[in-house]
């Protein structure tokens, strides 16, 4: 299995980050390669089980889901149900924790999964660079902007 794990420090209050990247189904609205996302079958971006389906700028598309949600942790862990990527058994985990020294936020996100050893040099780049990482940079960026990130989509009553 491998393991993917990439960490940053955010210089913004660790309520201010949470705010804007704790909805599920809120990330094409600051990560740069998410083109679209939709909650499937109207519930809530916050309710463990719930699926999100997006779409990427450079092409495909990806359907994950929540296995697990706690603001009190900040943080969410999900599941790839389906993906054009060469990989299976992905599991990831996207937490904030507050820094008191400065009022910054530390971030991690990371994620464990099985792949051909060939593609694993690629799947590092895709997943922690050009996932994990260009989304921490988004966050900062929005947080310095003070730009808020929409509220999550309510389910159809």
């Amino acid at each position: 299995m491998a393991r993917v794990y990439v960490s940053a420090v955010i210089d913004a209050p660790v309520g201010q980050v949470w705010d804007k990247a704790r909805d599920f189904n809120g990330h094409h609205a600051w990560h740069p390669i998410i083109a679209d996302s939709h909650i499937e079958d109207g519930l809530r971006s916050d309710t463990v089980g719930c699926v999100r389906n997006f779409g990427l700028k450079p092409g495909g598309r990806l359907r994950e889901q929540l296995v697990s949600f706690s603001d009190r942790e900040r943080s969410y862990t999900y599941t790839i149900l389906e993906s054009p990527l060469p990989l299976t058994d992905y599991v990831a985990t996207f937490r904030l924790t507050e820094v008191t020294e400065g009022n910054r936020t530390f971030g991690e996100w990371w994620a464990d999964f099985d792949c051909w050893p060939e593609d694993l040099p690629t799947l590092r780049e895709q997943v922690g660079r050009n996932t994990f990482a260009a989304g921490f940079r988004a966050l900062a960026d929005l947080c310095r902007a003070g730009v808020t990130a929409p509220a999550a989509t309510p389910a159809p009553p």
